[in-house]
């Protein structure tokens, strides 16, 4: 229905300015007390009917404009030219600027020798229309130039959406391969003790099957988000317990931070741990680089089925990265693949937050 009505748009335009055009012509024809005859009138009337046609034929409809003009004017009276001066807006405002000129140029002697309108008001009409143009093709171009980037934008998003992704298989991949190890570590140690010790392998294998639950769970996310075959990073990964230890390197570089942990520290997945660690890493990167904060508070919550991180800044900035920059697509990745949520925007108080909520599940 839009569509229909912005197609009816420019004919009901088109339609209003030929009969504007033409109630003016026969005005002006009139105005000086001359009497009213049906030969005008009726030239008038055409060539106000030809301006419905001046979107498709700009350059006919301006000589046919002149030519009714020339008419009226051995008939004996004194057109105004509203015809004329309408079609020499819409050439411009339409056609070519070389199209355009190459019409104007006789159309203003023509109009001046038979003294039906002035050079100031054709030249006029003819600015205005192309003036209107270069309007046209400049906004136009805008809209086009931010649809690309748009475009662009949603394309390095998903790329790096995609970097992410893989980031997160490899170093899950890392801690699946050590849980795998520990397991069959445990195994062989209950083997070699369960006839002399029965009790103490009946523990080893309780820690085996934890282990293997966990190693479960992370092994379902690596399906889901595993896209290549790249090799795993050989690199240890960091956890809560490497929190400390990354709060104080902020701090050397300047970004003064406040730790504070709720609730009694749990041991958590691996998986879980290392999201967590990530999170605030990126957050902490992104108020140092864009927030100008004088304090950012990491909290972390245990407590009942989830772990409660959240980063907040009380700086000017948004906290969030710069053009080019994809901090929080790789926590809202981190974050979906754990099952939990994100939360980031300005906070209570002012500043940046970044809250995430990640179920802990099994523990390891």
């Amino acid at each position: 229905m839009r569509g229909l009505q912005a197609a009816h748009r420019p004919v009901l335009f088109d339609i209003v300015l030929a009969v504007v055009a033409t109630v003016v012509e026969v005005g002006l024809l009139f105005n000086d007390g001359t009497r009213a005859a049906p030969l005008p009138i009726a030239v008038t009337v055409l060539a106000g009917a030809a301006l419905l046609a001046r979107r498709r034929f700009g350059v006919a409809v301006t000589a046919v404009t002149a030519v009714t003009a020339a008419a009226v004017t051995a008939a004996g009276y004194s057109p105004g030219g509203a015809p004329a001066v309408v079609a020499l807006w819409s050439l411009a405002g339409t056609r070519d600027r070389r199209v355009s000129l190459a019409v104007l140029a006789p159309m203003v002697v023509f109009l001046e020798a038979d003294d039906i309108c002035s050079p100031p008001v054709s030249i006029g009409a003819w600015m205005l229309g192309a003036y209107m143009q270069t309007r046209r093709r400049y906004v136009q171009a805008v809209e086009e130039r931010a649809a690309t980037l748009e475009r662009e934008r949603e394309q390095l998003d998903l790329i790096a959406a995609q970097r992410e992704r893989d980031s997160i298989a490899r170093e899950l991949h890392d801690i699946v391969a050590h849980s795998v190890t520990v397991m069959l570590i445990g195994v062989r140690g209950a083997r070699d003790v369960l006839a002399t010790e029965p009790q103490v392998a009946a523990r080893t294998l309780e820690r085996v099957e934890t282990s293997a639950e966990q190693s479960l769970a992370e092994l379902r996310r690596i399906l889901v988000l595993l896209r290549g075959r790249e090799a795993a990073d050989t690199r240890p990964q960091p956890s809560l317990a490497d929190l400390g230890e990354l709060v104080a390197g902020y701090r050397a570089a300047g970004l003064p931070v406040r730790l504070e942990i709720a609730g009694e520290p749990l041991d958590l997945p691996s998986g879980v741990e290392l999201s967590a660690y990530r999170i605030i890493e990126e957050a902490l990167t992104n108020v140092l680089k864009h927030a100008g904060a004088t304090l950012v508070t990491v909290r972390l919550n245990y407590g009942g089925a989830d772990l409660e991180v959240r980063v907040h800044d009380d700086g000017a900035g948004t906290g969030e990265p710069g053009p080019g920059g994809h901090g929080l697509v790789g926590m809202r990745e981190r974050v979906a693949v754990l099952g939990g949520e994100l939360e980031t925007g300005r906070g209570p108080g002012g500043g940046f937050r970044v809250a995430a909520r990640l179920p802990i599940g099994g523990r390891a």
